[in-house]
């Protein structure tokens, strides 16, 4: 048996900007079906938003997007909550993190780096007690992401 998950987010108008950014940051090319594309009248609001949308790039990163109807303007639907280092530890209200694992530092640092533009770093990618390399961020739409590199590598 083969078993493939894949990040399915949903945002507030903006699954088109993330598929885009994400394909910039990790490669790919995004495949979108809009509602529009789906039968609704493309005069309705919304009628633009995302309804399906897949990045999967050749080394194997995939995620999802979506555009949750009525859901306002911006960002990750249900609020993006917060993400910090305080004390020593992790602390956030967010009710998941995208995990990526490297196979090397580098791979990872340039990954990290890519998607660092805009974003707020909650954890600089370094050694850390479990890996080569850890590291934390908030990217610009609002989506935490945790960077590893492959202890067993």
């Amino acid at each position: 048996m083969t078993l493939t998950t894949t990040t399915h987010l949903n945002f507030r108008g903006d699954a088109r900007a993330a598929l885009e950014h994400y394909a910039s940051v990790f490669g790919g090319q995004p495949m979108i079906t809009t509602y529009a594309d789906a039968g609704m009248p493309a005069d309705v609001p919304g009628a633009d938003g995302v309804l399906f949308g897949l990045l999967a790039s050749p080394e194997g990163f995939r995620v999802m997007a979506y555009d949750v109807p009525g859901a306002g303007d911006g960002g990750p639907a249900g609020g993006a909550g917060s993400t910090r280092r305080e004390n020593g530890t992790t602390v956030t209200d967010q009710p998941f993190f995208v995990s990526v694992t490297a196979a090397s530092l580098d791979e990872a640092q340039g990954f990290f780096d890519r998607l660092a533009d805009g974003a707020v770093v909650v954890e600089p990618l370094a050694a850390s007690a479990w890996s080569p390399g850890f590291g934390m961020l908030t990217d610009r739409l609002g989506v935490t992401w945790a960077f590893s590199v492959d202890a067993g590598r």
